[in-house]
């Protein structure tokens, strides 16, 4: 890897970890399901610009397309933008931003899980290892983080594992019934699909007074740097140094996201959630693997959720 292709893998990284300091300023003024309506549609729309100013898809055939495979369209766009997107949302609401986004590094876990039974992905060994190993890490986070376990924060932490686990579903889906698309195209229809499925229940969470300029700024980054650009830099990682090296951003985007929560919202590190972070992300390391493999692409595929 160059040095200029491993620093667009770090700058990935640091993009999709800030994109939890983005929901967190956003999330409070805006709510949840009204912040992820704009967040998808306006980052749909920009991605429609830009694929059809790259002419891959023509208007026939993607029309064509639409028609036939439109349900599988609004499945992958409920399960891997509307609702994990709107779930980490809710959780921020209740959790650090650090904690969430540790917690949703154990997306390739589920994906994992998911795949093993829905397509009889086989779980050896290693795999097993893994997911029991990221259960205790997941322990191990919550019992040591900044802020005593309640009633609000466990139902955040669950929303943030629900959400990790509606990402795995979704990888898993999309990648038997979505290949016949162009990544960029992919993206798109999933984006626009999921603000399809928002629109009705964002509709009710439009906020009353009218947000300050740090929401908005920090939702146009969220929808633009967080998910347009990051979609760019990480196609541009795909056809260059291939997927296997592309995947370990999933180690990158905790790290990151831990780090903006540290710095601009001053939340405390402690050493239970830096031993609750390793576990977790050793264990991700076993169940990817470090060889290409198709556990380790559907790994991949939940990294193109735009975080």
């Amino acid at each position: 890897m160059k040095l200029s292709q491993a620093a667009a893998l770090l700058l990935l990284g640091a993009i999709w970890g800030a994109s939890f300091s983005f929901i967190n300023i956003a999330v409070q003024a805006l709510h949840p399901l009204f912040l992820m309506f704009l967040r998808v549609l306006l980052a749909g729309l920009v991605l429609a610009g830009v694929a059809h100013f790259r002419q891959r898809q023509q208007p026939q055939k993607m029309t064509l397309q639409l028609k036939t495979h439109w349900r599988h369209y609004l499945l992958v766009g409920l399960l891997n933008c509307a609702l994990p997107f709107s779930l980490i949302a809710f959780s921020e609401l209740r959790i650090s931003v650090s904690v969430a986004a540790i917690l949703n590094s154990t997306t390739p876990l589920f994906t994992a899980v998911i795949a093993a039974s829905w397509v009889g992905e086989k779980l050896n060994g290693r795999k097993v290892t893994g997911l029991l190993l990221g259960v205790m890490g997941v322990i191990v986070l919550v019992g040591g983080g900044p802020v005593a376990l309640s009633g609000a924060t466990a139902v955040g932490v669950v929303a943030s594992l629900l959400g990790a686990m509606s990402y795995g579903a979704g990888a898993v889906y999309a990648a038997r019934h979505m290949k016949h698309l162009p990544p960029l195209t992919a993206s798109m229809v999933q984006l626009l699909s999921a603000a399809v499925i928002l629109a009705i229940p964002a509709a009710f969470q439009i906020p009353a007074n009218w947000p300050g300029t740090a929401v908005w700024l920090s939702l146009l980054a969220l929808s633009l740097l967080s998910t347009c650009v990051a979609y760019l830099i990480f196609y541009a990682l795909l056809q260059n140094v291939g997927a296997s090296r592309t995947t370990s951003v999933t180690f990158l985007v905790p790290v990151f996201g831990t780090l903006w929560g540290i710095l601009f919202f001053r939340e405390s590190l402690t050493g239970g959630m830096l031993l609750g972070m390793g576990t977790i992300l050793a264990s991700v390391g076993l169940v990817i693997g470090l060889k290409l493999g198709r556990p380790a692409r559907q790994a991949l595929s939940t990294t193109e959720s735009t975080r």
